[in-house]
This record gives structure tokens, sequence and C-alpha cells, in this order.
């Protein structure tokens, strides 16, 4: 059947769908690109590292052959065989939960979107691993079934071989379809290359996409679930170039890394805002910070509420102020704070203790603390502890923006002592700290507030500079669907976060 003399997707209604049922092919199809080396790179680089992700591109020349001359079948299967073989399953997997979703989210093909989301029932073909693609496909999109290729595995790890049938393609691909549906007969089928032809042809209407590659994707806010909690290391989705400058970037950006870490820690605090500046580190400062407390006046120090976006956020503060502001934290690994230049306490899980703890050091000078929630970089969670808000007025909300161009400083999942490392890694990584004006007294726990009132509002007064979106999610919802834990270091956690906060 000639592939060219079926219609196009614009040409499809989408309007009365409502009991019909779509299977639709994924690259090339529901998402604009056309090629999956991409989402591989994600899972290489994210379980494997920097030399799973040189493995890959060494192998992908013979993909790419394989691919164009031989069969698509074995092109892809050097993919997966490159990628996977070795991993843990559940590594896999989180990667699959965590990251892929908000590279796929960016990359939705508005016309088949139209009409797939229109129908009732929706089945999505894929030769990618059913592994890597499923909770994209169900949380985001919606997908009632999602056919692909089967990895094959041994004691939790993947061999990098394939269970039967194989690489989902061609007549694969209509096999996958018959024993999905059995008797019953989709009503619409979505592809974009020849090689879809013999499941579309079992559909009642097949529409073809053609390559577009300048049709501006679905906005996120659009898909039946956004995605909200993102994780991982790489800020852009890594082609074949971008992996490449990756690979040959990471020992001169770990070299780099190593530099600026050691200025931050050795040079005297007033001194670190310049040697950051001649290293390639940008810090920009918005707004009048308060003067330094006097005690001679018995002038109390201030508690900086910093929005949280790296374990850098109080060095950065200390920064900007030009001394050194010691930060509270919940959990912190033992690298960061053997490195760190600023004195860190740890909250315990008795209460009157951190309370006494807090009220001494407020009295020695400032505070800064920069509650958890952030790091999934868009919508604004902040978590602020009810505990300090009780303790003192003197408050000073401090919204933090930090501009990174191929590494994130922060994950959820992995090893924290690492995320400065990545932070530094960028070759012009740049932090934006906004001293926003102090609280009120009428606002404060001493005015009558509580301190459920005083959070919220100081949320919203940061959440407003950075335009960001409050939610409900807290810490433990963000480590939870990312890694799978609470986001402690190590033991359990230390608070309950409160719903009543709106945090």
């Amino acid at each position: 059947m000639d592939f060219d003399a079926f219609p196009t997707v614009d040409q499809c209604a989408s309007v009365g769908r409502e009991k019909h049922t779509v299977v639709a092919d994924m690259d090339g199809t529901l998402l604009r690109g056309r090629s999956s080396f991409p989402y591989f790179a994600l899972v290489a680089y994210e379980v494997g590292g920097v030399l799973r992700l040189l493995f890959l591109l060494l192998a992908s020349p013979i993909a790419g052959l394989l691919y164009y001359f031989v069969s698509e079948s074995a092109g892809i299967q050097v993919l997966i065989f490159t990628s996977f073989v070795g991993m843990k399953v559940s590594d896999i997997e989180s990667v699959a939960r965590a990251v892929l979703p908000k590279f796929y989210s960016s990359d939705i093909h508005p016309e088949s979107w139209r009409v797939f989301s229109s129908c009732r029932k929706q089945c999505v073909l894929t030769a990618n691993p059913r592994i890597m693609v499923e909770p994209f496909l169900k949380d985001s999109l919606g997908a009632d079934m999602v056919v692909g290729t089967e990895i094959a595995t041994y004691r939790g790890r993947a061999t990098g071989f394939l269970r039967r049938p194989g690489v989902l393609v061609g007549d694969k691909k209509a096999d996958g379809l018959q024993k999905a549906f059995g008797e019953e007969q989709p009503d619409i089928g979505l592809g974009d290359r020849h090689t879809d032809i013999p499941f579309m042809v079992m559909c009642k209407e097949r529409y073809i996409v053609p390559p577009k590659p300048e049709v501006r994707a679905v906005q996120s806010e659009k898909l039946a679930k956004p995605v909200i909690f993102h994780d991982g290391r790489l800020v852009q989705k890594p082609t074949p170039l971008l992996a490449l400058l990756i690979v040959l970037w990471t020992p001169i950006g770990f070299t780099l890394a190593c530099l600026r870490i050691a200025a931050g820690a050795l040079l005297p605090m007033p001194m670190v805002y310049y040697a950051f500046w001649a290293l390639g580190v940008r810090v920009t400062i918005e707004g009048t910070p308060p003067a330094p407390p006097k005690k001679s006046t018995g002038q109390s120090g201030v508690l900086f509420v910093c929005s949280h976006r790296t374990l850098l956020d109080p060095i950065f503060l200390s920064t900007a102020l030009g001394r050194s502001i010691p930060a509270v934290t919940y959990s912190l690994s033992r690298l960061s704070e053997f490195i760190s230049p600023i004195k860190t306490v740890r909250l315990t899980r008795d209460r009157a203790n951190d309370a006494s703890m807090i009220k001494k050091l407020l009295e020695e000078g400032d505070l800064a603390i920069c509650p958890e929630g952030t790091t999934c970089r868009e919508p604004f969670l902040l978590r602020f502890s009810a505990l300090f808000a009780e303790l003192t007025d003197e408050l000073v909300p401090v919204a933090m923006v930090n501009r990174m161009s191929m590494f994130h400083g922060t994950a959820a999942r992995g090893w924290k002592g690492m995320d400065p490392f990545y932070f530094f890694m960028n070759p012009s990584p740049a932090y934006e700290v906004t001293f926003l004006n102090k609280l009120p007294s009428e606002l404060t726990c001493g005015s009558g507030k509580s301190s459920h009132e005083v959070a919220n509002y100081i949320q919203r007064v940061i959440a407003a500079t950075l335009s960001y979106e409050c939610t409900s999610f807290t810490r433990k919802d963000k480590y939870i669907a990312l890694a799978g834990n609470d986001g402690t270091v190590s033991g359990k956690p230390l608070y309950q976060p409160s719903k009543e906060m709106g945090c």
C-alpha cells in the first residue's frame, strides 16, 4: 500500500470521537522528533554516568548505519544494548519515572495530540522499550495501553537483549496490535513511516504525521497531567552533538569545579565574590540586605528565609552579604558538610533542643534557612518549618534563582555529595540573590499571627517575586515521587510537613 496515499493527520476530525479508539506510534508521531537517541542518552548518563554515555556515542554510528541501510530493528537493538546492558531494572524505571517525562512532554506534536486526546481509548505502539516510555505515556498523556519492546533481564539487571518478538517494528507492531485488541478494530491509526503501515491498515481510519520540525510543541499545561516533579543532571536534551560536548567537557568541568569549590572554601568570605567572578561564576545581587547585627546594642540577628535551589544557597547568600552566615539544614552529606565554607547546623528530632540551639545562634548573629522543595525547578514548593516562625520576628525573605547551561546542581536521586560539583561544572553558572523587605511586625508571630500564616505569607512573597506558582506539595511528596524515599540523607524524617502550611 502506498504510504503517501494516506491523508495527513491535520485532515482528521477530532470532534465526536468520545467513543472511538486511537492507536499511535510514538517517535515522529506523538513526538515531533523522529530520533530516540536523546532519550537513550538520558538513561545512559543518569544511570551509568559519562562513561556509559561515551559507550553509547561510540556505538551510535553503527546503530545509524544499521538503521538506515540494514533494518530499523537492528539499529534500535544496538541503542538498547549499549544503553541498558548491565543496568539495574529499578534504575531504568527510576529514570523513566523521574527524568524522561520532562523531556518527552516538551516535544508533543500538536496535531497528533489533538486527535489522540479526543478519543476515549488510547493505545501507543512503539519500538522503544516499554519500561522506558510507559510511565510518561500513562501518567502524562493518559494512555490506556502501551505496547512496546520488552527487554530481557537476569536477576534484576538488563542483559541488553530483548524478549520475543524483539524490536516492535513493521509486522511485529501489527502482531502486537492484534494481540492487544483481538477481533476489535481500532477507529484511528496514526503513524509517520513506512514500517507503520502494517498496523495502520488494521484501523478503520489511517493518517500519517508528516515530518515538520518547525511545528510548535504542545504546551505542558494542556497535557492530561502536566509534569510537575523533575529530576536529573542534564539541563538540555542530549542530541548526539551535545552528548559529545558533555563527554569532552566533563574532565575540564570537574577540574574547574574543584578550583571554584576551593576558592569558596579557602578564601575569606569578602573575597569570594571576586574570586567567583574571576572563575566564571556570576553572582547578581538585588534589593537591600539588612546591616549586620551589633552585639554592643544587644541587637539579635535576622533569619534569612531563602527559596531552595541547591545545597549552595546559603553559600551564595553569604557571598552576596560578604560575611559568613550559618545555615540550618534538614540533612546534609558528609562531603558537602566538609567542603562548606560556612557553619552548617543540622536539626535533630528534639524540638526543644532545636529551639534552644536556634535561639542561641540568633543571639550570636544572622542565620539562614533554605527550606527544601523548589528543586523540581518549576513550581514553587517552599517548605517553611513553623519552628522558625515561632522563634523570631526578624524575618527577611530572600528569592534565589540559579542558571545552569549544562548540568543541574541538585538531584533527588543519587549521591547528594556531588551536587556542588555538578553546579560548578557548568561553564558559567550564575546565582541571583534578591533580598526582599523584612516582614512587618504586624505580620509576625509576635503580633498574634500563627506560624502557618507567617510561613504562607513568606511563600507567597517569594513566589510572586520569582513568578512561581504556590502548590500544596511538600518536600516529602517530591522525594517519594522522584526517588522513592523521604529525602533525608540518613535516618527518618525530622518533622512531618504540615498540610496547613500550604507548602
